[in-house]
């Protein structure tokens, strides 16, 4: 069981994605994902979401992110938070994100 102070250790953080690129040195299929957090600034991330939407379906998207991992070098690109979805069996990953427009940076508790 995780307490309630490990829990709490996990940043997550909503922010909108400003920029969308394909991946091309990724092993899986993925893009690179620009996203503002507010006052937290923009991070990038590696996301493996080519099944379920277009770089133009995912600008101005708000999503739900680990923001406090430290960076993971992928190929010659560094991913600084963690995008979070539900991994569908067969449909690919579904991305969180708030139910309404929300500001950048909330933090999700």
């Amino acid at each position: 069981m995780l307490s309630w102070e490990e829990f709490e250790k996990v940043d997550i953080r909503v922010g909108t994605i400003l920029e969308v690129q394909p991946f091309d040195g990724a092993r899986k299929p993925a893009f690179k994902l620009f996203i503002d957090f507010g006052p937290l600034g923009v991070k990038k991330s590696s996301a493996q979401i080519t099944t379920l939407y277009t770089p133009e379906s995912l600008l101005g998207k708000q999503v739900i992110a680990v923001v406090n991992f430290p960076p993971k070098q992928i190929a010659n690109f560094y991913s600084e938070c963690l995008v979070l979805g539900v991994v569908g069996a067969e449909k690919g990953v579904t991305l969180l994100q708030p139910e309404r427009p929300v500001e950048n940076g909330l933090r999700i508790g």
